[in-house]
Formats: C-alpha cells, sequence, structure tokens
C-alpha cells in the first residue's frame, strides 16, 4: 500500500473517518518524524500526538494482521496488498466521496481536494528547499501541467512555518508597468510592499542619480527586509511574461541572482526565498554566471504516470484496476494533469458520458468532444500567427520528429503543444494530433478557397 491509500483505507472503515491530526500522524510518520517533530510542528502535545498513534497502529495492525508500530509501519504497510474486501471498501467510499466532491478542473487543485495527486518526491524537495535560508526554487511546466496547484501547497507550507508569503504573476500586471525598467521595478517594490501590508516608501530609498536596479537592492534589504521578523517566500509566476521585454528581463534576472548570491554572506538576505515559475525554454541573451535558471532548485514537472492516473481514476471511483481503461486514455492525451482530469469528471458526472469511455475518446478529437472548448482557445492563438501554425502544422503531420526554429518551438511547448526532448518536437498527445489535423486541413482549404475568389 502507499501512504495514499493508508489514508483512504483509514477513511473509509471508520464511521467518523480520519481527523486532520491522525492523517498528519500517518503523513509524518510514513517519513520517518519523532513524535516531537510531528508535536512541534502540528504545534499539540507530544503525549497526545503518541496516544493517538497508538490508536492507529492498533487499527492497522487489525487489516494487516500483523503488529503495527512506528518503528515498522513504513516497512511493513508498503509491502502489504489491499484485499478484495478492503477494494471494494475503498471503492465504494470514493464513490460516495466523489459524488459530494466532484469538482471542474479550471482551476488549481485546492488544498483540501481529494483529487491532488501527489509527484513524489517534488513536494518534499521543494518544502525542503524553501525551508532553507536565501534559497532559489524554478519552477518549469507547460500550462495546465500543476504548477499553480504545487505553488498553493508551497504557500500552505510558508504560512503554517509563520512565513510570510507574496505572489506576483506578471501577466496580471498593466501594460504601462513595462514602459521602462524603471517603471517596471518601482511597480516591483510597490507591488511586494503592499501584499506585506507595508506602506511602500519608495521615494525614500529611490535615487535618481543611481541605477535602478541598486535602487531597488537597497529598497529589498534596507526596507522591506529589515521590516520583516520571519522568511519571506517571493513567488515570482508567470516570468516567461517578460521575455517580450528584453529590456526588463535582461536586468531583472542578474538582479534575481544577486540576491541568491548576497544570501551566502549577507544574514538580512537568507530571509528570501525566491520561487520563479515559468513555462518555456529560457531564450533571453544573458550570461550563465548572470542567470537565475542554472542555481538553486530546478523542478520540471511531467505528465503523470500511468500509476498517477490509476491512482485517480480511484480517487473518483472508477474500478480501473485492470488497466486496460487507463492504457486507452493515455493512448489518446498521454499523462496530461487537465485532459486526464476533464475524462474523469465526464466520465463520473451528470454530462452524459458516465462510464462510456469508448465513446467519449471516440469524440474526445472533435467538435462533438469534452476538449473542443478547450482546443478552441489553440486555434484562435495559432490561426493569427501564421509562422506558429505552419510550424504546428509540420510537427503534426511528422512520421517522427521535426526540429523547428527554437522560438517557435520555445512557444508550442510553453503552450502545451508539442514534447520539446534537444532539438526534437513531437506532439504532446495523439489528441492534438487528430484534431489540429482536422483543424489546420480545413483553414488551408479556405485560404486556398480565398485565393480562388481573388482571380
Amino acid at each position: 500500500m502507499t501512504i495514499d491509500e493508508v489514508v483512504l483505507l483509514l477513511k473509509a472503515s471508520q464511521a467518523t473517518g480520519l481527523t486532520t491530526l491522525q492523517e498528519i500522524i500517518l503523513r509524518s510518520s510514513w517519513e520517518g518524524k519523532t513524535y516531537t517533530n510531528i508535536a512541534c510542528e502540528a504545534d499539540y502535545d507530544e503525549e497526545r500526538v503518541s496516544k493517538i498513534a497508538a490508536h492507529l497502529w492498533q487499527l492497522l495492525s487489525a487489516f494487516c494482521a500483523y503488529p503495527i508500530n512506528k518503528s515498522n509501519f513504513r516497512y511493513t504497510v508498503e509491502n502489504h496488498r489491499l484485499s478484495k474486501a478492503h477494494q471494494q471498501l475503498v471503492k465504494e467510499f470514493n464513490k460516495a466521496a466523489t459524488a459530494i466532491s466532484l469538482e471542474f478542473p479550471s482551476s488549481p487543485v485546492s488544498l483540501n481536494s481529494r483529487f491532488y495527486i501527489p509527484r513524489p518526491p517534488i513536494e518534499e524537495l521543494a518544502y525542503a528547499e524553501m525551508a532553507k535560508p536565501g534559497s532559489l526554487i524554478c519552477i518549469k511546466a507547460p500550462k495546465k501541467m500543476g504548477k499553480s496547484s504545487l505553488i498553493l501547497r508551497l504557500l500552505a507550507r510558508a504560512n503554517n512555518q509563520g512565513f510570510c508569503t507574496v505572489t506576483l504573476n506578471f501577466q496580471q500586471a498593466d501594460k504601462a508597468v513595462f514602459a521602462s525598467l524603471d517603471t517596471f521595478l518601482r511597480w516591483f517594490c510597490t507591488s511586494v510592499s503592499r501584499e506585506l501590508q507595508l506602506e511602500p516608501k519608495l521615494n525614500d530609498y529611490w535615487n535618481e542619480d543611481m541605477d535602478s536596479k541598486v535602487s531597488c537592492f537597497i529598497y529589498f534589504q534596507e526596507c522591506l527586509l529589515s521590516a520583516l521578523e520571519t522568511p519571506l517566500v517571493l513567488i515570482l509566476d508567470e516570468v516567461d511574461w517578460l521575455f517580450e521585454h528584453q529590456e526588463i528581463v535582461g536586468e531583472l534576472l542578474p538582479l534575481v541572482r544577486s540576491w541568491y548570491e548576497q544570501a551566502k554572506g549577507v544574514e538580512i538576505w537568507q530571509k528570501l526565498r525566491l520561487v520563479l515559475v515559468y513555462s518555456k525554454e529560457i531564450i533571453v541573451p544573458i550570461k550563465l554566471t548572470q542567470s537565475p535558471f542554472n542555481i538553486g532548485l530546478t523542478i520540471k514537472l511531467s505528465p503523470f504516470t500511468r500509476e498517477q492516473v490509476l491512482d485517480l481514476a480511484l480517487r473518483h471511483g472508477l474500478d480501473w484496476t485492470d488497466g486496460k481503461n487507463v492504457e486507452s486514455l493515455m493512448a489518446m492525451v498521454g499523462g496530461y494533469p487537465y485532459l486526464v482530469r476533464l475524462a474523469f469528471y465526464h466520465l463520473v458526472g451528470k454530462g452524459g458520458l458516465e462510464g462510456d469511455l469508448e465513446q467519449l475518446l471516440q469524440q474526445a478529437p472533435t467538435e462533438a468532444g469534452i476538449y473542443h472548448e478547450y482546443l478552441k482557445q489553440f486555434v484562435l492563438v495559432v490561426q493569427d500567427k501564421p509562422e506558429l501554425q505552419n510550424a504546428f502544422y509540420e510537427v503534426i503531420n511528422a512520421t517522427n520528429y521535426v526540429q523547428l526554429e527554437p522560438a517557435l518551438a520555445c512557444k508550442l511547448q510553453s503552450m502545451g503543444l508539442i514534447n520539446l526532448e534537444s532539438d526534437r518536437s513531437t506532439p504532446a498527445c495523439e489528441l492534438y494530433r487528430l484534431y489540429f489535423r482536422q483543424y489546420l486541413k480545413k483553414s488551408e482549404s479556405l485560404n486556398s478557397n480565398r485565393v480562388e475568389q481573388l482571380f
């Protein structure tokens, strides 16, 4: 069993489910933490933690028909498979819970959602890195791959540890903000100040006779970080949105790198914990020694594995343990989290496709399919950019990989439409190949008709 299966089994078997503290004890014990550490992190008395844990070991001993205690918990349970009766118990629990908690996958997976699929060891690596003084984390993945869901959990962990947190999404900034480097950095400092509920005092630290970056550096050090008693987790989201503004990004990235390097020798900068989030490869012409993307911890989110898709099916109350349905779904959409979750939403919801995976997959690459509205967004993007459309057309019609111009390949990859390994581009999944082949053929035909009408 995995720890998620352990938690599900106990939730399903107990009339009152599991309390938050019980689940914390289970998951923390699985990670090898002591009762002292668990009590400290959860802010509970150690004696109470120990007493509750003892009751959990009794329950698990009954399920495993073998004495379970803290020291042998993980080793014993990992090697124990759920019986058919317990599998049925979990299945029925999932069905009942899914009927109540089914949610449309249009936003980050909420903290209390049963549909968040952990990607070990990513979460624990990120938590551990964030706890380090002056750390930097880079999270890279195409859109709809789970970056926002992971950020939500990083923020929750930071808040639980008493850290200050600020998230800036560059895509949400007004165009006027990018008018110049000075305007941008002033907006940057003001935004962080307000998020920290501190009065912006830029005029006290901004010196027109100095470089804007120097003023920004001084403001962070002497005004912001000095005012904080706890570490600051600063998340910079949609960093690649800045790539359209070469002057700004070419100055900001070295500045961010300098903050990280300052933490090695200047104590106050150790309060800052940076998280950079982006979707595509970095093509900004800056020196490697000035880039923040080749230092700290780099996290790349990959599609779900077969086991993770099966886990998600189980959480939706679907009995796919024979693996055939998992293989059929992944053959069409790969393991892309949003595409997989949308399929499950319709399979167990009231959309007329309940339980009919074959029909869902047949309709998937058509206008009648569940993905049409989502895919139509990409249609609107590529139809106005002939170079992008031609590049993608080449990829989806190739029998092997294609070598594209780097900027176009990076754009298509950030949209999640292609896989990019080195300089080799292939369609992200069969759904995209089938759907866009139809669309691009129609587009090509329409263009030909327009040309004929001109003569």
